[in-house]
């Protein structure tokens, strides 16, 4: 009988006058537990043997497979779809990996970085070359790579990503990480499990059916015990180390979300990877975050005018962090029946806008609540002594400690609970990466000694100087970013007026100082990325490449329980009418088709001449088909 490819075949001679138990034993040996039984399954049914099929299935095949994807399924469940119903699709684009042969024979300008699709990053290798192992997927704070981690994992849960490529979809927090009792693999298994019985071993038996999410590696979380002050690897972090670098499971799929950062760190331990770039939203995605955001139309409407009005805001929301923060500020404008007055002018302003917003006031007259100045000093405490340490998971001892509750503050931090032996424990974070670093940045302003920002900079300069980075990818850390952008005329102004804080002029040298010395290192900027290649050359690109199994994919909240979703496929090919040269193979061509204002097609640009619309074809479940 024919089997899957990749699969062992036993020949005739291996398996004539072997016993019962020893058919069985070999059987399980070489295909492992659960594997062997769905074998024997298969066999009876090309016998026609039927009833054995269903007596062996009712007893040996209980599949801890889908008991895992029922697992991942039930948490969306209760976290009443964060991610499955609401989900906006993001821009990808990909590089050929640096160990590529084409890549130093043909490099890509970014003008021809290509679009490319989940479903293509782990495929049949069936392409020119093998779809690689490892992806790193990067972008800057906040482009959405957490949300598409997850999402990821619950669309394989919901068979519709990667039907039958992987066995099992695991999705760890690097931050959360240091949580594991011990820096084993099987301990790892246990926690992405949440069940201490789960047959690990059989799990680990086909490595090349696994796939791990690794998410924030950029937030790898510095242990909690007090005595360890040096910075070395801690038996966790070096469990990551080896699976990254292929010490263990060397035939596993891995997918790795950074912020460019800490790729100076990531890429000695990786070999043969795809890197791809996260770039946020597209402008008619901005659109639909809105009115997936506002449930009412009418705040939706309002909402998007505003944003519509500032170039700045219009621009910053194709990051869906800062989209997120620019929402929940206008919407809590909007329900104490305040006009938005403000104009932000950099995304400090727009961070300043939000915190202002959510503080407690200080009019209380009578109630215990600390005032704004206060709360914020706590804060920026909080957020500096965690980006110090490399701390992202706080415990509450921590937050008693700086006098914070965080139960009142939760449109700053947020919590989860964990299980640390029979107990549950309660960890707090800031809610995104980008509120830790504001903080860190205001908390310079905020202290009482004006000598910290001179001390700090100097060691950031140190440190980018240290880093070795033959692509240029330096890009200075966000703290740095928004004290810039505080340190202008217009923000400095903003800063006193929300917070009664004004820049002391030697915090106002030094940063003029940290200014030159950024500037002589030619650094990015944080979202300089994504956003200039958003609005050249991706919009460019859409009207010459070849787009072939463009998915969207459309969930309805009252059809998560059946975990049922539609599906429609847009198949389109566009050329210029001119003979292509040849060019690098790069990850499967793929791409939105974008939508103006109107709702009707985008407008090619005019200098690219005139252009032939191929096939457009929606596929839908029900194998309808729509040609035009």
């Amino acid at each position: 009988m024919a089997l899957p490819e990749g699969q062992p075949h036993l020949a005739r001679g291996e398996l004539e006058g072997l016993s019962r138990v020893e058919l069985a034993s070999k059987l399980i040996l070489t295909y492992g537990a659960q594997e062997a039984v769905r074998v024997v399954l298969k066999v009876l049914k090309v016998m026609n043997l039927l009833e054995l099929v269903d007596q062996l299935s009712l007893i040996c095949l209980n599949d801890y497979r889908e008991t895992y994807r029922e697992h991942v399924r039930s948490l969306e469940e209760r976290r009443e779809g964060e991610v499955g119903s609401s989900y906006i699709q993001l821009l990808l684009v990909a590089k050929p990996s640096s160990g590529s042969p084409e890549s130093p024979a043909c490099p890509v300008p970014e003008q021809e970085l290509d679009s490319v699709v989940v479903e293509d990053l782990f495929g049949s290798g069936e392409k020119p070359y093998p779809a690689p192992s490892s992806v790193v997927l990067q972008g800057s704070a906040g482009t959405g790579k957490t949300t598409l981690a997850k999402k990821m994992v619950l669309d394989w849960a919901m068979g519709t990503l990667y039907p039958g490529r992987f066995d099992y979809v695991f999705y760890v927090s690097c931050k959360e990480v240091v949580l594991l009792p011990k820096g084993k693999i099987e301990q790892l298994l246990f926690w992405c499990c949440e069940d201490s019985q789960a047959p690990v071993t059989e799990i680990l038996r086909q490595p090349e059916r696994l796939l791990f999410i690794l998410d924030g590696f950029d937030e790898l979380q510095r242990p909690f015990e007090k005595q360890l002050k040096k910075r070395s690897s801690s038996p966790k972090e070096e469990l990551l180390h080896r699976l990254i670098s292929r010490r263990i499971l060397p035939t596993c799929s891995l997918l790795i979300t950074t912020r460019p950062q800490a790729l100076h760190n990531l890429k000695p331990l990786l070999k043969h990877t795809q890197y791809v770039h996260v770039l946020g939203f597209s402008e008619e995605e901005r659109r639909s975050y809105f009115r997936s955001y506002f449930k009412d139309e009418e705040q939706a409407r309002k909402a998007f005018e505003v944003v519509e009005g500032n170039a700045i805001l219009y621009q910053a929301c194709q990051v869906p962090g800062i989209c997120w923060v620019v929402c929940s500020w206008l919407k809590r404008q909007m329900e104490r029946g305040q006009a938005v007055s403000e104009t932000p002018r950099n995304s400090a302003d727009i961070f300043m806008a939000y915190v202002s917003t959510f503080l407690p006031s200080d009019d209380n007259e009578g109630c215990s609540e600390p005032s704004r100045h206060r709360v914020l000093r706590r804060l920026c405490s909080l957020a500096a002594e965690g980006i110090q340490h490399q701390r992202f998971l706080f415990e509450e001892a921590e937050l008693r400690k700086h006098n914070l509750d965080g139960p009142s503050l939760a449109a700053f931090l947020s919590s989860n609970d964990y299980q640390e032996g029979l107990d549950l424990k309660k960890f707090y974070s800031f809610r995104h990466i980008s509120f830790q670093e504001f903080f860190h940045a205001m908390s310079y302003l905020v202290t009482e000694d004006q000598s910290r920002l001179g001390e700090a900079s100097r060691r950031e300069v140190e440190r980018l100087l240290q880093e070795k980075d033959p692509e240029g990818n330096k890009e200075m850390t966000l703290s740095v970013q928004f004290l810039l952008d505080m340190s202008k005329k217009e923000s400095s102004s903003n800063l006193e007026l929300k917070f009664r804080l004004k820049i002391a002029p030697c915090i106002m040298q030094d940063l003029k100082h940290i200014k030159e010395q950024m500037e002589s290192l030619k650094l990015n900027r944080t979202w300089d990325l994504e956003l200039s290649l958003h609005e050249s050359k991706i919009k460019n690109l859409v009207n010459s490449i070849q787009m072939s199994d463009v998915s969207f994919r459309v969930e309805h909240s009252n059809e998560r329980k059946s975990h049922s979703s539609k599906s429609f496929s847009v198949k389109t090919s566009l050329n210029n009418g001119q003979k292509e040269e040849p060019k690098c193979p790069l990850v499967g061509a793929q791409k939105e088709v974008s939508h103006g204002k109107g709702g009707g097609a985008e407008e090619p640009d005019e200098e690219a001449g005139s252009r032939e619309m191929g096939t457009i074809a929606l596929e839908g479940q029900n194998n309808g088909r729509i040609e035009g």
